[in-house]
């Protein structure tokens, strides 16, 4: 369904289109009960008489609901509109570019990219925390906005936690199989980012949104893709057999950043770091000494008339 700017939908009159994809089409608008900015996503016409499909969206809402985290776009209803049929989430509309945005842009340097990726470590970790599964992180899915703040969004693959997992492959969760094309032709996930697990089609738990925080890590540092490939096919190849080019990482990159990296992407899901409080930590441990060192970097020492040994701090 496209709105035209003008369209009132319920109490919300559309400004423009934010985007679309396979879960559907995502507009600005202006909530007229309240006075403020807020998107809509609206569910693809086709995707109302599926049940899975409908249940999928409908579990977006409760889980986006369900989350009151700084770093995770917040949703503030799920409705629908019996004038026009259609479904629709209500969510935080957050005015800035995206992750992907940005490293279109250029690789961000190391000073830049930690304080950004603290914060989609500390969302995750508040989603992992609810029992929710993201399953779909990606550079595309990460806003900033224009006062700085790190939102994760689009948690329409989002899925429970469950206590126990099935070791073999999950009709439900399986992105790769032809079966699990959607009418409209998407996957459920974005090839490029998706886990060893994920890609072969097994159930997943956190360790795959960590995975995904990996590649997302290498891509803000490289500019490039850690798994490349000319069909779907190819890139799960990649996936599966090899490893990213770890030379592609910049010189000065921390020792610590890319032991983290590597341990992101262990293809044993048992090996891999299985928390993104301790990324977090590990992150933030980093981030504090790099600025501690430009303070003291900043402090040069000078000698005191007539004392060849005591100094005074003298700024650039």
């Amino acid at each position: 369904m496209a709105l035209e700017p003008g369209t009132i939908l319920g109490g919300f009159e559309i400004t423009g289109l934010l985007g679309k994809g396979g879960m559907g089409e995502v507009y600005a608008a202006i909530d007229s009960r309240l006075g403020r900015s807020v998107a809509i996503k609206v569910l693809p016409e086709g995707f109302a008489a599926d049940d899975e499909r409908m249940a999928r969206f409908e579990r977006e809402a409760k889980t986006l609901a369900s989350l009151n985290h700084s770093n995770i776009a917040t949703v503030y209803g799920f409705e629908h509109d019996e004038a026009s049929g259609a479904h629709y989430l209500i969510m935080e509309h957050i005015d800035g570019e995206t992750l992907g945005d940005r490293i279109e842009l250029g690789a961000l340097k190391i000073g830049e990219a930690l304080p950004l990726f603290i914060d989609i470590a500390r969302g995750l970790d508040a989603a992992h925390e609810a029992g929710i599964v993201h399953r779909d992180l990606k550079p595309d899915n990460v806003k900033i906005s224009s006062n700085g703040v790190v939102k994760i969004l689009d948690f329409g693959l989002a899925k429970g936690e469950a206590k126990s997992k099935p070791a073999g492959p999950d009709a439900a969760t399986t992105p790769m199989s032809p079966l699990n094309v959607t009418a409209e032709g998407t996957f459920l996930g974005t090839p490029s980012y998706m886990s060893p697990e994920q890609a072969r089609g097994y159930d997943v738990d956190r360790r795959t949104d960590i995975w995904s925080f990996g590649c997302c890590f290498y891509y803000a540092l490289t500019g490039d893709t850690p798994y490349k490939g000319d069909t779907i096919a190819d890139m799960v190849g990649a996936i599966l057999e090899r490893e990213p080019d770890w030379s592609k990482l910049p010189p000065d990159t921390p020792r610590e950043i890319e032991r983290l990296l590597r341990r992101t992407h262990e293809k044993d899901k048992n090996r891999r770091t299985s928390s993104m409080n301790d990324t977090a930590i590990v992150l933030e441990d980093l981030l504090a000494d790099m600025r501690d060192g430009r303070m003291r970097s900043m402090v040069q020492a000078a000698p005191v008339a007539n004392d060849p040994i005591r100094s005074v701090a003298v700024l650039p």
